[in-house]
């Protein structure tokens, strides 16, 4: 019987939730007791088709953490891309508004007189 262990690694970051990095905090350690119970049951003294249904049980188990950890981070990942973008709109909206500023004060100049506007 082979066993195989993987777990994800996270990074907090400063626009993350506490919420989210503690529930992956949390399946963390539940994917590192599965493992382990993986590790033990290769030396456990019961019969190849108990051990081997166990296995299968466990290593169901551990994918779907696996997976709920991943959503975890993909959805954290989507917060952070509207945020990014929501911050990247409103500076192009505030970069439109000073650059309206500079065309009316152009459009203000007398008759006859020549004004440079570099935009």
């Amino acid at each position: 019987m082979q066993v195989t262990s993987s777990t994800s690694s996270t990074t907090s970051t400063a626009s993350g939730s506490s919420a989210s990095n503690s529930q992956i905090a949390q399946l963390q350690r539940k994917l590192k007791d599965l493992t382990q119970q993986l590790k033990d049951l290769a030396t456990s003294n019961m019969d190849a088709k108990a051990k081997q249904k166990k296995a299968e049980l466990l290593q169901a188990q551990i994918e779907a953490i696996q997976a709920q950890i991943t959503a975890i981070q993909n959805q954290k990942q989507q917060v952070q891309i509207e945020k990014a973008n929501k911050a990247k709109a409103e500076k192009d909206k505030d970069n439109d508004k000073s650059k309206s500023k500079n065309t009316g004060a152009a459009a203000t100049a007398t008759s006859g007189s020549h004004i440079d506007v570099f935009v």
